[in-house]
């Protein structure tokens, strides 16, 4: 099992995750409900296309953007769709 965790919480954990460029990919279905926070920020990869990020809230802190998605990958990406990657702090073991 595969686990994501900030601020001492277990935000996401799944047996299903998929790695690309190093960061672990969770079905948007595993993680823990209501930690998500959407973010105006977007960023563009070539050959992964528009991602749309998240702020993690945990016990009343948030982490900024510490979350990212892409909502309508590319074709070459097609496997991280419906998938979210953590950083920023977030531990995944």
């Amino acid at each position: 099992m595969t686990t994501a965790t900030w601020n001492g919480t277990v935000i996401a954990e799944s047996d299903d995750i998929v790695t690309v460029e190093g960061n672990a990919y969770f079905p948007l279905d595993s993680v823990r409900e209501g930690v998500l926070r959407p973010s105006e920020k977007s960023t563009v990869c070539p050959w992964k296309g528009t991602a749309s990020y998240f702020g993690l809230e945990v016990d009343g802190r948030l982490n900024a953007d510490a979350a990212w998605t892409y909502p309508e990958p590319k074709a070459a990406a097609k496997e991280i769709a419906g998938r979210v990657a953590f950083w920023k702090g977030v531990e995944v073991s």
